[in-house]
């Protein structure tokens, strides 16, 4: 049932996906954090949830465009599913802000699979990592991917290696300039401070940190069977699976570096982790394990969501 709903790419998984996301993102909110909004806090919570909503659509996008997964809609619903089993994430809109301009440069950097343009976009993927940046500082982690990326794709032209320090400059000068026209030019010194400040008490609770664990163990092994299935025919498939290998990396030590309270970065390593699980999905060539599989792929997130409310 559910391999047939998803299996393919249909308007209607995006209104089942998005409903249900919409409605669980207000009650992440309201019940699990209790929070209260004011007429104008619903208007930039409202701004967040379009973030959100359009960050599905780019997911969808980057995988279909560089072909990194079939003609169905499984990356959604995973990406989907991950919110359920982090749903703290949801409650820091730092972390879908970040995420979704961490997902405009990934689209740039697997799009030099065509080996096209390829100074350009080195630059906007640069320039959309140090926007992301603004909200988390260490997601400065994530330019070392645009090295590896030029490291993967072209790497004996000397220029490709200078393109983000160009990009670097022009963000710094139409930052300075914004802050200058509004008089915040002590932004910089203060946002990158570059701290390591983890949650001890957040990691302490045996139910975040085996979440945490398990979900990196699991995410490696899914990663680590789709790179055995995908074999070494394609290698223009098996680079990109490799840069986006290094995304969740960068995301996991990201996440050991930024999480505090109220902090949760988490969801920048969703995008890896849903090619992941969606590459695995795809491998299973038998209907009904693949439909037991996607079966406790839906279950299992909710019974810990459930789980982490009883225990609050």
């Amino acid at each position: 049932m559910i391999s047939i709903i998803f299996g393919k790419t249909k308007p209607i998984n995006y209104i089942i996906v998005l409903t249900f996301l919409f409605i669980f993102y207000w009650i992440v909110h309201f019940m699990l954090f209790g929070k209260i909004y004011g007429p104008e806090e619903v208007i930039g919570q409202l701004l967040v949830v379009s973030i959100l909503f359009f960050s599905f659509f780019l997911v969808n996008f980057i995988v279909k465009r560089n072909k990194i997964t079939g003609t169905n809609s499984f990356a959604i619903l995973f990406y989907a599913l991950l919110m359920v089993i982090f749903p703290e994430t949801l409650a820091d809109s730092n972390a879908i802000f970040s995420s979704f301009f961490l997902l405009l440069a990934s689209r740039r950097l697997l799009s030099m699979r065509s080996l096209k343009n390829i100074k350009f976009k080195v630059f906007d993927a640069t320039l959309w990592i140090l926007v992301s940046t603004l909200f988390y500082d260490w997601a400065v982690l994530f330019l070392l991917l645009v090295f590896i990326a030029v490291y993967f794709y072209q790497p004996k032209i000397k220029k490709n290696w200078l393109v983000p320090f160009s990009a670097i400059f022009v963000f710094l000068m139409i930052t300075q300039c914004v802050l200058i026209l509004s008089n915040n030019q002590d932004f910089l010194l203060n946002h990158y401070e570059f701290k390591f400040s983890p949650n001890m008490v957040y990691f302490s609770y045996w139910g975040h940190s085996t979440k945490l664990i398990c979900y990196v163990l699991g995410a490696f092994a899914v990663g680590l069977i789709s790179f055995v299935k995908l074999g070494k025919g394609n290698i223009g498939q098996v680079v990109n699976m490799r840069l986006i290998a290094m995304a969740f990396v960068i995301g996991i030590i990201l996440n050991i570096l930024k999480l505090s309270d109220h902090v949760y970065p988490i969801m920048v390593t969703f995008f890896p982790a849903t090619v992941f699980c969606t590459k695995y999905i795809e491998s299973i060539r038998r209907a009904n394990i693949k439909e037991m599989i996607l079966m406790a792929s839906i279950v299992v997130p909710f019974i810990i969501f459930f789980s982490s409310m009883a225990l609050k």
